[in-house]
């Protein structure tokens, strides 16, 4: 039998404030030392009232608005009673019935493999709550023991929970990188999924292929990359449908994922919602969302991925690989149009200066960003560096090749580093006297004789291998095209001559 997958996801945001949700704390945490950002709200003391964070509620709504979601005039906080060690009140705030967004979509490109290409990917709720304290397991002689770590606990968390409408872990993961990408574009979250700012959980089911009854679904925790969460639901897919096979019942349950063995395993039956027995938050106020604050948002929001990605290949001439690429993050996307801007080339010739941008950045920059583990907004090479250094191949200061080694220096060097006084340490200008690569010219006709009777008996490769050889005998200074014309005609002087 043939099955279908039906997935929907939980996306948990950190949300990029000062403060944490309900009380005057640094948000901090992960520069603190412990329990230095805990104050009695934090703690859940008695008689510690919470505050709404006015700047949080700002960041739930404009994420909701870029996902055109409908925003209600009143809401309000809910209690989610659940006794976990990491909840200091025994309860989190959250909200249940009456979230800040509802009934929005995401677009994505969809999955070539199931036929679908171009999806729309309902978004249920985005609603507003606050995070919970960090546990921290030790073993000890075999019993072990934990510690909690109160400072993570109340920092504003954002909650994006789609529809059941993805049909793919490959979907998933598309979904899951368009919506990070959406909210560092907004500016809402850092989004670094490595310190648990970007988190997802997943429930997934899969139903007979034609069928319009969900499946027994089962919620997958603990991905904490776009490649876990793809592996994860890949594994619990096949599961699934084994289990099925073997005349087995799925179990409606939580189960973790384990990244060193790729494995789902059980962790706990699943809740519903009357478990957390959910009610009003009696210490805070309804809130009533005004139409004008709403439409000021509206205003605010920023050109996002999409609609850049399509700008950079109308204005640019990028093509949608290069343009997704440059566009998948804002930091990126910045960059590159900082470069382009400094270039100040006429219109006309702005495709290429763009296109030349985009094969740096994309190519030996990424490289070295990938290889020292630095995001593009931290490089040490500015986009005034880069700029400088695209001068100096366009007044033929350097070839290619020598802009390369300029670059390396240059993001070794730090911030500071100028393409241009490089060159001058190092003596790496490019040659384009010809008297002065006519001598490495002689050289390599002298000293690569069957590369000259290769050209002789009609192998015009040869010149190209005869010019490397001038360009290594330079240290890659001489002019590229300059030295091939000599190799050229040094070459055919040889050829001229009678042999022997």
């Amino acid at each position: 039998m043939q099955y279908e997958t039906v997935i929907g996801l939980e996306v948990h945001v950190q949300l990029d404030t000062r403060s944490k949700m309900f009380c005057g704390c640094p948000a901090d945490y992960q520069t603190a030392a412990p329990n230095t950002r805990a104050c009695p709200v934090c703690l859940g003391l008695p008689g510690a009232l919470p505050v709404i964070n006015r700047r949080a509620v700002e960041y739930t709504v404009l994420t909701g608005l870029a996902l055109h979601c409908r925003i209600p005039d009143f809401t309000k906080f809910d209690r989610k009673n659940y006794p976990y060690p990491d909840l200091m009140k025994g309860y989190q705030i959250s909200q249940y019935d009456l979230p800040l967004a509802q009934d929005g979509y995401l677009d994505i490109d969809g999955d070539s493999d199931t036929g679908h290409r171009r999806r729309r990917i309902g978004v249920e709720r985005v609603h507003l709550e606050e995070d919970v304290a960090k546990m921290q397991h030790f073993p000890d002689d075999g019993a072990g023991y934990s510690l909690v770590d109160v400072n993570r606990s109340g920092v504003p968390l954002m909650e994006i929970v789609s529809k059941p409408d993805l049909r793919s872990p490959a979907e998933a993961r598309q979904y899951l990188a368009a919506l990070h990408s959406m909210v560092q574009y907004l500016g809402v979250s850092t989004g670094n999924m490595q310190d648990g700012n970007f988190r997802c959980d997943a429930n997934v089911s899969i139903r007979p292929r034609g069928s319009d009854t969900f499946g027994t679904r089962t919620e997958v925790k603990n991905m904490n990359s776009f490649r876990s969460v793809y592996q994860a639901l890949e594994f619990e897919v096949e599961r699934q449908r084994r289990v099925i096979e073997d005349g087995g019942a799925v179990a409606q349950e939580t189960r973790g994922w384990v990244e060193e063995r790729e494995v789902t395993v059980s962790q706990r039956s699943k809740e519903y919602a009357h478990d957390y027995r959910y009610f009003p938050e009696p210490d805070l106020p309804p809130l009533h969302i005004g139409r004008q604050w709403v439409s000021e948002l509206q205003a605010a929001l920023p050109e996002l991925a999409p609609r850049r990605k399509a700008r950079f290949q109308a204005d640019y001439g990028l093509s949608e690989y290069d343009a997704d690429l440059l566009t998948g993050a804002r930091r990126m996307a910045d960059y590159f149009e900082a470069v382009v801007s400094l270039r100040n080339v006429p219109a006309d010739a702005q495709p290429a200066v763009a296109k030349e941008v985009a094969n740096w950045m994309l190519g030996d920059l990424s490289r070295l960003l990938n290889q020292s583990h630095c995001d593009i907004a931290d490089s040490p090479v500015t986009p005034d560096g880069l700029s400088d250094l695209l001068g100096l191949i366009a007044d033929g200061t350097l070839s290619t090749s020598l802009a390369k080694t300029v670059l390396e220096e240059m993001y070794a060097a730090g911030g500071d580093a100028n393409a241009a006084a490089i060159v001058r340490a190092r003596g790496l200008a490019q040659i384009s006297d010809a008297g002065a690569i006519e001598s490495a010219v002689a050289a390599a006709i002298a000293a690569n004789p069957k590369a000259v009777a290769d050209y002789r008996s009609g192998k015009e490769t040869a010149a190209r291998f005869l010019m490397g050889q001038v360009m290594r005998l330079t240290k890659g200074q001489a002019q590229p095209e300059l030295a091939l014309r000599l190799v050229q005609e040094g070459l055919a002087a040889e050829k001229s001559q009678p042999a022997g």
